[in-house]
């Protein structure tokens, strides 16, 4: 493989350019005119532009990406996470073009992409599921099965994911209120509006199983992350492995993991993502991410592998160089944005004036696009830059995160530097015993 078009923006635009050089690769970016002075823009071997506006005039235009990938002949397109990570149409039209997509087959996006199509595999391969249901008609629908499951439960959309599109609910005027609400959520967001119910565990864990496979049968288990510190439904500090799980209850979950995927043949990384009640000592499977995930860095940390470089020497016809690799210590992760946690952590574009990044380290890993004299544009995604830290056990991990935390200073705009220093100093987090319903500040 020579060269590939890396169909995303930001922080895992770098990322995965900086694999694509260890390799001898040429990577060609992509960017919207507001991202023109990107590190991802500067550090590519080839850039285009894709014009001014928002997402769905530029990263979202999967027909002129494609245009793009035939004019610069390259052999294969990367598209990271979001945009058209998990888009089935995307995927097949790349394939129709004679390109390699890295990631996962059509097929395989198609049917995780949706909840209930993913529950229903799930259940074949015997995978836990929590008690819930189909696809919804009406709200009158929903409290008859709500009355079922038992109070309380999670309303769902069934498309998309980052926990876009949940709602709880305890009972029938909580539901009568969110029911539309989480449907218009659903086909904003996604373009669909179905629904469904779950029953809401209160003390609840999300923790994942990293999983690799070569499409023709064989899955590998990496790994597992917990990614339960959450600010509505959205991860606030990763971490690999989970902690505190008894050993025969994260071997059944890896058991699970890989079951479930095999059971499709998947192909390059994915990540399957369970619901642990704490209460009951159960799990239960919640989705399948048929992509790269945000925090796939921490697998990393601790198993000395390049998913990235994988996911190309796959799609170059490689397959023997997959193996379960061994596990070394603990690593965690923080995404730092730009917003306000004073105003109810609004994004917060503007000019970075100066910035200070975590010293060079060999347990620190810092993955981002931003440098003093960059704008951070209102149209797209606030993320600027993943820290990741790497420790002997997980109490070295979290301090070693913290530290690089408090080396950090980002000027001319707002961050979370501080939320995240506190978030990191939570008693439930510190101990480990903390559940999505954790405060995080």
């Amino acid at each position: 493989m020579r060269r590939v078009l890396i169909a995303n923006r930001g922080a895992i635009a770098t990322r995965i350019q900086r694999t694509l050089r260890s390799m001898g690769v040429e990577s060609v970016a992509v960017f919207a005119e507001a991202d023109r002075a990107s590190l991802h823009v500067a550090h590519a071997d080839h850039a285009v532009c894709l014009g001014a506006g928002s997402a769905l005039e530029t990263y979202l235009n999967g027909d002129r990406l494609i245009e793009i990938a035939r004019e610069h002949g390259v052999d294969a397109i990367h598209p990271g996470y979001g945009f058209l990570s998990e888009n089935a149409s995307f995927a097949q039209a790349v394939e129709g073009a004679g390109i390699v997509f890295l990631g996962p087959t059509p097929r395989q996006i198609e049917c995780f992409g949706l909840k209930h199509e993913a529950r229903e595999l799930a259940l074949q391969a015997d995978v836990p599921l929590l008690p819930g249901t189909g696809l919804l008609d009406s709200v009158d629908d929903a409290l008859a099965e709500a009355q079922a499951i038992g109070w309380p439960v999670m309303l769902k959309s069934s498309a998309g994911g980052g926990g876009i599109g949940m709602r709880p609910c305890q009972d029938e005027a909580a539901l009568r209120a969110n029911y539309e609400i989480v449907r218009g959520q659903a086909a904003n967001s996604f373009g669909d509006a179905r629904v469904f119910l779950e029953r809401q565990v209160t003390a609840a864990r999300h923790v994942e199983v990293q999983v690799f496979g070569d499409g023709a049968g064989k899955v590998i288990v990496l790994g597992d992350r917990d990614c339960s510190l959450q600010r509505r439904n959205q991860k606030v500090i990763e971490e690999a492995p989970a902690p505190n799980l008894a050993n025969a209850l994260r071997q059944a979950m890896h058991d699970a993991a890989r079951r479930l995927m095999e059971a499709v043949s998947y192909r390059s990384a994915g990540t399957v993502e369970f619901l642990y009640d704490r209460d009951r000592e159960a799990f239960y499977f919640l989705e399948v991410n048929a992509r790269l995930q945000v925090e796939h860095g921490v697998t990393e940390m601790i198993t000395g592998v390049d998913l990235v470089e994988w996911m190309v020497r796959l799609g170059s016809g490689e397959g023997e160089f997959l193996a379960v690799p061994e596990r070394h210590g603990a690593a965690m992760q923080a995404r730092v944005y730009a917003e306000d946690p004073a105003r109810g952590f609004r994004p917060a574009p503007g000019l970075i004036t100066a910035l200070t990044l975590p010293p060079p380290h060999a347990q620190v890993r810092v993955d981002g696009w931003v440098q003093a004299g960059v704008s951070v544009p209102a149209e797209f995604d606030p993320m600027l830059v993943k820290v990741l830290a790497h420790g002997e056990d997980r109490d070295a991990a979290r301090r070693q995160l913290q530290g690089s935390l408090q080396a950090m200073r980002i000027d001319g705009i707002q961050s979370n530097l501080a939320y995240l220093q506190t978030a990191l100093e939570v008693g439930e987090f510190v101990d480990a015993s903390h559940t999505t319903a954790s405060a995080t500040a």
